[in-house]
């Protein structure tokens, strides 16, 4: 059984004082490949170094976050992301979306810099990894301009409703189903059986967003196993078939970003 952890920041300083060793146990619970978001270009340097280190087991991704983007570094951050994406082949095009939890005073801004960095991935014919919070009606104003054979993605750590996640696949865009649906008061597994696997996709965020019973613990990619068990027990099918499903979608999107 193989996974793919298609959202983890396994180059963060959580990570610092046991990474090779939460890899190599990653690894040897089936979980074989890790695609690591950055969030400004400072973070792309450490990415590509464990690329490096991990071929074909780690495997890059660049953008703007968009809690990083403000008026004052807007354009050098840019301008440095389009460098990057023109000299190496990255994964993905992400993390990149628009933020509304904490404040809106820089939403045009915001906006601005998530449709540049499609338009790029467009032409690049990369996905996209999409963070979204607070912010579904902005980023589907968005992705509604963009929309083309050439969009494609996941909707990473997914939080919507049935009717939200229903408009994201029809934009070609998987859902990233992380930690939070073994939350206790998660509800996202009360619909999510009414999903389609072939437009699903595993991912942990990180050390962020530990599933349950570790939750408020920094989280690493073998929990992934837990996320799948718990997608077993929703779809009430195996999770080597499940893992079998979800490893093709994977593949589809890399089959993209590599044609």
């Amino acid at each position: 059984m193989k996974i793919t952890d298609t959202h983890t920041h396994l180059y963060m300083k959580q990570f610092d004082v046991d990474r090779d060793f939460v890899i190599k146990r990653a690894i040897n619970s089936g979980i074989d490949r890790f695609y690591l978001p950055s969030i400004d270009s400072s973070t792309i340097p450490k990415i590509l170094k464990l690329e490096r280190k991990y071929p074909n087991i780690c495997f890059s991704m660049v953008g703007l976050h968009p809690n990083k983007v403000n008026p004052e570094n807007l354009e050098y951050e840019l301008k440095n992301i389009e460098k990057w994406l023109n000299h190496h082949s990255f994964l993905f095009v992400g993390e990149i979306g628009i933020d509304l939890h904490l404040e809106t005073k820089y939403l045009h801004e915001q906006k601005y810099v998530f449709q540049t960095q499609i338009q790029w991935a467009k032409k690049k014919k990369k996905p996209i990894s999409i963070h979204c919070r607070k912010a579904f009606d902005q980023i589907f104003e968005i992705l509604s301009k963009e929309e083309d054979s050439n969009l494609k993605g996941i909707f990473h750590c997914f939080s919507g409703t049935l009717e939200q996640a229903k408009k994201i696949i029809d934009f070609g865009i998987k859902l990233g189903i992380g930690g939070m649906i073994t939350f206790k008061n998660n509800y996202i597994s009360q619909f999510l059986h009414k999903i389609s696997l072939e437009n699903i996709v595993l991912e942990t965020d990180s050390p962020y967003l530990s599933p349950y019973p570790f939750r408020g613990k920094r989280n690493e990619p073998i929990y992934i196993k837990i996320i799948l068990n718990k997608l077993s027990k929703i779809y009430s099918l195996s999770e080597e078939k499940i893992a079998d499903i979800i490893n093709l979608n994977v593949e589809k999107l890399m089959f993209f970003s590599s044609s």
